[in-house]
């Protein structure tokens, strides 16, 4: 039987011996969740591979040992990179007991080959004639929240009336869900950063089982009328691998799938696009050379996933005793990439600390991962936010940021962007 998507509860950890150990370090503590590139340059430069006691996780932050990791999933297994960072409670563990949830590891934490017999039929979903089916769909919807936002007047939160409502809508239109379910998915998947990669309360975590225990069931009813009724879409093109190639591809399987994009195509591109216009927006020179030359809008994202990623952290196990940078590290160790840390490393990137939208080396930042399991939706997330970016800049190019606001980001492990961004015109 392959594993189950989560696993719920972990072994409590140890420093590896002769491993340095930081007593205070977590991705969760204040100073980290406002800004986490300070710390993370320091850890880098002082302690590259390090034991956060409070995390019970190895931290690696160089992007060669970063690599390093990414490249050899022998070793270091992605596992765990969809369990709950801290042992849940036991009322949401028994919500999620019920005999009927049942979705399986399926591409982000499903190890070789089976990783790589999957994978071959997913990939295909992301191929470029997906993104032009798309497209018209991108572009009317962009232009229509615009719309609202516009006929609202500034100020306007342009996570709320735009980067929230387009990803998720775009992800199901995807996938093949009706439009009418659209709200009531949103509010079964949004708490999925939360149950992951943060730490929810037990009240949270018990609401936070009950979403997922109704959208799994939601999923598996989808599927299985979308067996008899196929139509031009992602859940319709799985099912038909299904069918041609039952011992390659199984029904469950297909159903975990779709389970799981809900949220990978979702979150990081909403947190990209707010990322995107809280750097750009605050820099009023590069805001102004995009309505320019809305070319320059690709190179300008590349150097956000760079210098703010959507995602400035992902975990590896370790499957075996191994060595990096000089440290042992024994089987079963939980390991912590610290990808801000990694995008910031000038043995990588000359000067990395400004923002730059011209930088020639931006694309090599890790922020998709790398390796066999480099992100399959990173081409349609970069294409997705290109379009609204230029729609942008060609309808509003007076868009600014309301001076003076909060930046409240989400306390989580793994993955950053702002949850309100007020801007003007």
């Amino acid at each position: 039987m392959p594993d189950p998507y989560h696993h719920l509860r972990t072994a409590p950890e140890r420093p590896p011996s002769g491993c340095p150990i930081d007593h205070s370090f977590t991705p969760l503590m204040d100073a980290y969740v406002a800004d986490p590139y300070p710390l993370a340059n320091e850890l880098r430069e002082e302690r590259p591979v390090v034991y956060a006691e409070p995390l019970g996780f190895v931290v690696v932050t160089r992007m060669d040992d970063v690599q390093e990791v990414f490249l050899n999933p022998d070793v270091y297994s992605s596992a765990n990179v969809q369990d709950p960072v801290f042992p849940i409670c036991e009322e949401a563990a028994a919500i999620l007991a019920a005999d009927d949830f049942d979705p399986v590891a399926v591409m982000s934490n499903r190890q070789e080959p089976d990783h790589g017999r999957i994978r071959q039929f997913t990939k295909k979903g992301f191929s470029n004639r997906r993104s032009k089916t798309l497209e018209p769909y991108i572009r009317r919807r962009t232009d229509e929240l615009i719309d609202d936002l516009v006929a609202g007047g500034p100020p306007a939160d342009v996570i709320a009336g735009l980067a929230y409502p387009l990803p998720g809508e775009v992800i199901f239109r995807f996938m093949g869900f009706p439009e009418a379910d659209d709200e009531q998915l949103k509010e079964w998947c949004a708490d999925r950063l939360a149950f992951s990669w943060g730490q929810p309360s037990q009240e949270e975590q018990v609401a936070i089982a009950h979403k997922m225990l109704a959208y799994w069931r939601y999923v598996r009813e989808f599927t299985a009328a979308k067996r008899e009724d196929p139509g031009d879409d992602f859940a319709s093109e799985l099912l038909a691998d299904h069918e041609a190639n039952p011992e390659l591809l199984s029904y469950r399987e297909v159903e975990s799938i779709l389970y799981g994009l809900s949220f990978a195509g979702h979150e990081p591109v909403t947190l990209l696009l707010g990322n995107a216009l809280r750097a750009l927006l605050a820099r009023r020179d590069d805001w102004q050379a995009l309505c320019d030359d809305p070319e320059r809008v690709g190179g300008a994202l590349e150097e956000v996933i760079r210098w703010d990623s959507p995602q400035i952290g992902w975990r590896r196990i370790t499957t075996r005793d191994t060595t990096l940078a000089g440290v042992d590290i024994p089987a079963g160790t939980q390991v912590f990439l610290n990808l801000a840390a990694a995008n910031h490393d000038p043995r990588q990137f000359d000067d990395p600390e400004p923002f730059d939208i011209d930088r020639a080396d931006s694309r090599n930042n890790i922020s998709f991962g790398k390796g066999n399991h480099y992100c399959l939706g990173a081409k349609f997330a970069r294409f997705e936010a290109r379009v609204v970016l230029e729609i942008l800049t060609r309808r509003i190019p007076t868009l600014e940021l309301v001076p003076d606001q909060p930046f409240d980001p989400f306390p989580n492990i793994s993955f950053r962007g702002p949850s309100r961004l007020l801007v003007s015109w």
